[in-house]
């Protein structure tokens, strides 16, 4: 329940900046409502309650579409002037105030789902057309308010009608869409979950701790903690959205000391990281890249084999930075799956708010990784 209200927090804000707006329209006299109209008075508040919510909801997608931004000011303006001029007409159920509004709410529509509603445009349009054509008919050109006072709950509730089956039918497609989402997602982490258990690694690790308990070695015991760290990072950790940004620098540090063990030739590993304890990160990203350095680079290099990391925050961005030298293959090598999944992850749990950087040349390779967090 927590985590839909933080989702949909947005309708939260939106209901709140409507009922303020009412308020002030009703001190100045610019509106006026009826309160023994329940069935009015009520769809009328959802549908405004949702007119003022959807630009809330999607204000991260207008604040980088400036265009789109300009076009919703210039809704509200048109919004106001329609109230303002039903409140100086002074006449019951102005024309121009039900067709502004109708338009107003469908352009806001076509603004902020504009592939939903193009599947519906031309069926939404033409129901209109000929509604609001028997709405003036009846309430102009019959000069007689009564004939249309007896239709007029009737005649309300089709006008919104159409408006409220979008809003529905949206709702529906984005619950689908998180859904499929979801599934995708758990798919992805379930392969890298697999990938992650490396069983080349695990056994030699666990070789080189046998040699080391044979030989009685102090390193022993802190092999055993650093692979048990491990294990329980990648399987319970793993599982988890988001975790400490110090965590996963922690179990990249732990795999590189693992590492180390195995190699009798010197090898130049450089991590460094600043400003780390207040970021948090989705779990496992960064161990690809570092896998990826030490399978093609160390273990193929006979020397001077390097792997530099950096990992650096600033104003709600993570930056990662990997390089490592390799020696060049005989043959033209595609990218590997460990890459092509980490795109994946990115793209799914980070959609538009990630950089990724990948420099292949002169036997040096280069990964830069930036993540807008917030």
């Amino acid at each position: 329940m927590i985590a839909f209200l933080k989702k949909y927090k947005a309708f939260i804000y939106g209901l709140i900046i409507f009922r303020i707006v009412v308020l002030v329209l009703s001190y100045f006299d610019l509106i006026h409502i009826d309160n023994s109209e329940y069935l009015s008075n009520t769809l009328s508040f959802l549908f405004y309650w949702v007119l003022f919510s959807l630009p809330i909801y999607y204000f991260s997608f207008l604040k980088k579409h400036k265009t789109n931004t300009i076009k919703y000011l210039g809704l509200i303006a048109l919004f106001f002037l329609v109230i303002i001029n039903d409140a100086n007409s002074k006449m019951i159920d102005n024309p121009i105030t039900f067709i502004g509004i109708i338009s107003i709410s469908l352009l806001l529509f076509s603004m902020i789902a504009s592939k939903f509603f193009k599947k519906y445009a031309l069926f939404t349009i033409v129901f209109y057309v000929f509604i609001l054509s028997y709405f003036v008919y009846i309430r102009v050109y019959i000069d007689d308010i009564n004939v249309y006072l007896q239709q007029e709950k009737e005649i309300k509730i089709i006008l919104m009608i159409p408006f409220f089956v979008l809003i529905l039918g949206w709702f529906f497609q984005q619950w689908k869409l998180l859904k499929t989402l979801e599934s995708k997602k758990t798919k992805a982490e379930l392969s890298l979950l697999k990938s992650q258990i490396n069983p080349h690694f695990f056994f030699n690790t666990l070789n080189n701790l046998y040699g080391l308990t044979v030989e009685k070695s102090d390193d022993a015991p802190n092999v055993v903690l650093k692979l048990s760290e491990m294990m329980r990072y990648t399987i319970y950790m793993g599982k988890e959205d988001l975790v400490p940004l110090k965590d996963e620098v922690d179990y990249l540090q732990n795999y590189i000391e693992l590492h180390k063990i195995r190699y009798q030739k010197k090898v130049d590993i450089q991590f460094t990281y600043s400003n780390i304890s207040d970021y948090q990160i989705t779990p496992l990203l960064y161990i690809i890249a570092l896998e990826n350095a030490f399978k093609h680079g160390v273990e193929k290099l006979t020397e001077n084999a390097y792997i530099h990391i950096i990992i650096s925050t600033d104003n709600g961005s993570i930056l990662f930075e990997i390089e490592n030298n390799f020696e060049k293959p005989d043959t033209k090598q595609n990218a590997g799956i460990g890459l092509h999944n980490l795109k994946q992850r990115l793209q799914l749990l980070y959609p538009k708010k990630y950089q990724l950087t990948i420099e292949n040349r002169d036997s040096i390779f280069k990964l830069t990784l930036k993540i807008e967090t917030i």
